[in-house]
């Protein structure tokens, strides 16, 4: 068994652990076919030639596969509602209803020529252990609400509903499918007029995100189950080379002060620093234009992105002032000017509860799973949710690491583990206290 890295669970305290213990014996076992045949039927709305899928947020297709889900949930015995930002929430009754209940969940809008497992499994997943529950005939103290969150893909606008930090100019963006945010949340039963009241200002007791991993790592090292440790940060920049344009033809090589030649230095020193680096930070260029663009003029003119994810904020800003020294020493060695320029785009760290990271690792331990603690280095809506109320995260693995493809994959298997250890966490955190961290 791999351990995690980091642990401390004082702020854990189970109750009646012994009685959990015989009670968790006898908790049935997910089942991989009917989770499969599930993901292949929400599969089907949405669907394009490559075998993948085209359900965007607030599309017919969208629209389509959220009837799918409201039916099977109300055929669980849920009492299905759409709140204003347009997510489904499933109430499942508590013995004591005056407790905060327990959310789970996740997300079945795809980006543009998707998979058919990212967000999918985390609510096949959440369905299945209500099943669960249901055939085994128990009860749990607090209340249950699984959830699918309103359009992950372009902006987590569900979880960011919930968690408050929605703004009125996220709104009036254009989604993927063509529809501004404030329309299409109207299009599948919300009311852009009344986000503000989608805001939870009322106690959850926690909330667990099953989800696929997105990336190759637990293939790779043979694991079964991720657990999560937290959603990494995301900052961007713009950086401009300013060298001098000229004939490409006349200006001989020696002297040329070509931007594009020194963009180049720094990217390929960007992604060296970032390589040899220690930890687990990422850095991309991803996007490259050249000024003024034609093939007999040297460019005068270079911008560039820069994107760096890390799951702590001071190893990101770290890495960033690599980037600038590795700046301060191609403009010496070019005579270019590089300037860099802030981005909108800042997301902060979001770390998982400690508690639950425990809960869920206690749950894998139960069914003899293995499984090692990771960062996430994708965003979820658990990445919202994280601001509001102890989060936990559960990652299955994906084959070949790929995501965001037609060609993800999660084995029937996977999926059933990570609904096997997704009840068994729910059912404990319905026996636990904690105080947050």
């Amino acid at each position: 068994m791999i351990k995690p890295l980091i642990m401390n669970v004082a702020t854990l305290i189970i109750l009646n652990i012994s009685g959990f213990n015989l009670l968790a014996a006898d908790l049935p076992n997910a089942s991989a076919d009917r989770m499969e045949a599930r993901i292949l039927a929400l599969s089907e709305f949405g669907k394009n030639a490559d075998g993948g899928v085209d359900r965007t947020a607030y599309s017919d297709a969208d629209i389509a596969g959220r009837s799918y889900m409201i039916d099977l949930m109300k055929t669980a015995g849920l009492d299905v509602s759409i709140d204003y930002a347009g997510n489904i929430i499933g109430k499942r009754a508590g013995k004591n209803s005056a407790l905060a209940p327990i959310m789970f969940g996740s997300h079945i809008d795809s980006v543009p020529g998707g998979g058919n497992y990212d967000g999918d499994v985390g609510v096949i997943g959440a369905l299945e252990a209500v099943e669960l529950l249901n055939s085994t005939g128990i009860t749990t103290e607090h209340p249950l609400e699984m959830i699918i969150f309103t359009d992950e893909e372009s902006g987590t606008v569900g979880s960011k509903a919930l968690a408050g930090t929605l703004t009125p100019e996220a709104m009036n963006d254009i989604s993927s499918s063509g529809f501004k945010r404030n329309e299409g949340v109207d299009r599948i039963g919300g009311d852009h007029t009344k986000l503000k009241e989608a805001n939870r200002t009322t106690p959850i007791h926690a909330f667990v995100e099953l989800h696929i991993e997105q990336g190759g790592f637990l293939e790779e090292k043979k694991l079964n189950i991720g657990i999560v440790e937290g959603i990494v940060g995301i900052r961007w920049w713009t950086l401009k080379v300013e060298g001098v344009a000229n004939h490409g033809g006349t200006t001989p090589m020696p002297g040329r002060k070509d931007a594009l030649v020194a963009a180049s230095k720094l990217v390929i020193a960007i992604n060296e620093r970032a390589t040899n680096m220690e930890g687990r930070q990422v850095a991309t260029v991803g996007k490259i234009q050249a000024f003024p663009g034609a093939p007999n003029v040297i460019p005068g003119k270079v911008e560039f992105s820069l994107e760096i994810r890390d799951l702590d904020a001071d190893k990101i800003q770290h890495v960033y002032e690599v980037v600038q020294q590795e700046a301060k020493a191609v403009e010496k060695a070019t005579g270019v000017k590089i300037t860099f320029e802030t981005s909108n785009v800042d997301i902060h760290p979001a770390p998982t509860h400690m508690t639950l990271r425990s809960l869920i690792e206690q749950s894998t331990n139960d069914l003899g799973l293995t499984y090692q603690y990771m960062p996430s280095g994708a965003g979820h809506d658990a990445q919202e949710m994280a601001a509001i109320t102890p989060t936990g995260m559960i990652f299955v693995p994906s084959r070949g690491g790929i995501s965001h493809s037609p060609k993800e994959y999660t084995s029937p298997q996977d999926m059933a583990n990570g609904a096997d250890v997704l009840l068994r966490t729910l059912l404990k955190l319905d026996e636990s206290k904690f105080t947050r961290e």
